[in-house]
């Protein structure tokens, strides 16, 4: 079943009401041994095109995961990227902010982890927390030591929501392509998901008061989500909602968006000029002669 990615992406400028975006979509997978066949397809791919990227050593790639609370991002980056090479891609979590990080600007601490160019940059949470967890709570934003006249909540999302669109833009410019998920779901399936982490010795670990505590804020989260991607989508660095409540359906579809924007590189390998040409005739010719 072909998945048409388009349709889970957010258009410059769109008003976002998640409402009318979907937490479950008709399956893009027929069997669990279909979904296994067409995400190791997309792996493969991705590993190939991934090697290519790496030896054109051309473009960046940063792809960022923003969600609530088990919505699987953690599932999706060990799936999907399973296959590629570790030396070709990164992952960076970023939870709390370092007193040392709180010094900075907002967007200092993920500056450092971008990807070079010819590799793959994974986000788990990013700089968009921000513009997220810090407007839902305004503790956090006032604890980053801005002066006062600067925590005007009438414009200071604004102000980093241009921030992020400047920077994005910058990256873009620079050779860094950017793709943005978030991972849609439901408040229902998450409390499924809580229940299930409570049931099992291998999953019970990553669950805790705070999280539970997190999910009376869930209104707020879909108000200042909404806010966020209808703000910071733009055509050099989309956001794509993505249905998270069938994991291998979201698996599936952000593999596919992956590969597709690399596809969209239009990558090649290095070619050899006359010179290369003649230092390779050479080592070819040392490499036949007996010893």
């Amino acid at each position: 079943m072909d998945i048409k990615t388009k349709d889970f992406r957010v258009a410059e400028g769109a008003i976002v009401n998640l409402k009318h975006w979907p937490t479950r979509t008709e399956p893009v997978y027929q069997s669990n041994k279909d979904y296994q066949t067409q995400l190791d397809g997309q792996v493969d791919t991705l590993s190939a095109l991934q090697q290519l990227q790496y030896a054109s050593n051309r473009y960046a790639l940063l792809v960022i995961f923003q969600a609530m609370d088990a919505a699987g991002k953690d599932s999706a980056i060990k799936h999907v990227m399973s296959g590629v090479n570790p030396q070709g891609c990164q992952v960076f979590s970023f939870r709390h902010p370092s007193t040392a990080e709180l010094d900075h600007d907002f967007l200092w601490r993920t500056s450092q982890c971008l990807p070079e160019r010819g590799r793959i940059g994974i986000f788990n949470r990013s700089y968009y927390e921000e513009v997220l967890i810090a407007r839902v709570h305004p503790e956090i934003l006032r604890s980053q030591g801005l002066p006062d006249e600067l925590l005007d909540e009438r414009t200071i999302w604004q102000e980093r929501y241009q921030s992020i669109n400047d920077l994005e833009r910058h990256l873009h410019r620079n050779g860094t392509r950017i793709i943005k998920f978030f991972l849609h779901l439901s408040k229902e399936e998450q409390r499924e998901r809580f229940l299930a982490r409570i049931d099992k010795p291998e999953k019970f670990w990553k669950f805790s008061l705070a999280d539970l505590q997190e999910r009376q804020f869930w209104h707020q989260y879909m108000e200042v989500y909404e806010a966020c991607l209808g703000a910071t989508s733009s055509d050099n660095a989309p956001w794509y909602i993505v249905p998270a409540d069938d994991k291998k359906n979201t698996r599936l579809i952000i593999a596919q968006i992956i590969v597709d924007t690399l596809k969209a590189m239009d990558l090649h390998y290095p070619e050899a000029d006359s010179a290369r040409q003649q230092e390779l005739l050479k080592i070819r010719h040392q490499l036949m002669q007996k010893e």
